[in-house]
């Protein structure tokens, strides 16, 4: 059953393969802020899930419809499109992005959220963790990916970069956590006052334009495209 909060329930995807690690000490911290102020974490254990890599089959940017590799990534999609705020949490592997997490944008992008952007105007977070190597372009690339879904991101100061060289999983890094508590409470904070303007208002806070960035808006001094121009673009 999906429990919902009025202050606000809030979707970890955490994308570590490692049970106990220093991302799950992280999501958990985070969980224990979030209950703190009466909203409700979920978690998303990527590591969990069958989640297949994309196949060869080339049409991924032409196709009009969802992907149809069968595996647990439309029902994932689904409780992300439920959730009012969602924090994307990864280790850094290899100098870049952990491939569970890699292998979830790529199919969950390009499979499905591209069409008509399920997940805008719901509050984004990032949490990185890692020794002390190429975490800000791990940071990078998953903010990229949340702004490519027109989520919104509320700026609390330094980003979450969890830094532990210690050997022992935990939350080693004082200015870290320091981080991660800014912004939990200001994505929290943003969660509900797009919820209090629903209340008030009726419409959302951003109004929606186009189903997706690939539909053609006209321009200044250009003429509209016509309906079947956007239905055949994709």
């Amino acid at each position: 059953m999906t429990v919902h909060s009025e202050a606000g329930t809030i979707l970890a995807i955490n994308g570590s393969e490692r049970v106990g690690g220093n991302t799950d000490h992280a999501i958990a911290y985070a969980g224990r802020l979030i209950a703190e102020r009466g909203a409700v974490l979920r978690t998303i254990q990527l590591r969990e899930h069958r989640i297949s890599p994309c196949s060869p089959c080339g049409d991924c940017n032409s196709r009009t419809v969802p992907c149809q590799v069968d595996d647990d990534v439309p029902a994932l999609v689904e409780q992300m499109t439920r959730a009012d705020g969602l924090i994307y949490a990864a280790p850094v592997h290899g100098f870049g992005l952990a491939h569970l997490m890699q292998v979830f944008i790529e199919r969950a992008g390009v499979g499905y959220l591209r069409f008509t952007r399920p997940l805008a105007d719901k509050v984004g977070g990032t949490i990185v963790t890692g020794r002390r190597y190429s975490d800000s372009s791990v940071h990078n690339q998953i903010v990229n990916n949340l702004l490519l879904n027109r989520m919104i991101l509320v700026g609390s100061g330094f980003p979450v970069l969890l830094r532990n060289t210690t050997g022992t999983p935990g939350l080693h890094d004082a200015e870290g956590v320091d981080a991660l508590e800014r912004m939990v409470h200001r994505m929290l904070d943003m969660v509900q006052l797009l919820k209090q303007h629903q209340r008030v208002d009726g419409d959302p806070v951003l109004p929606r334009r186009d189903r997706n960035e690939r539909v053609p808006r006209p321009r200044r001094n250009d003429s509209a495209p016509t309906r079947g121009d956007i239905e055949n673009v994709h």
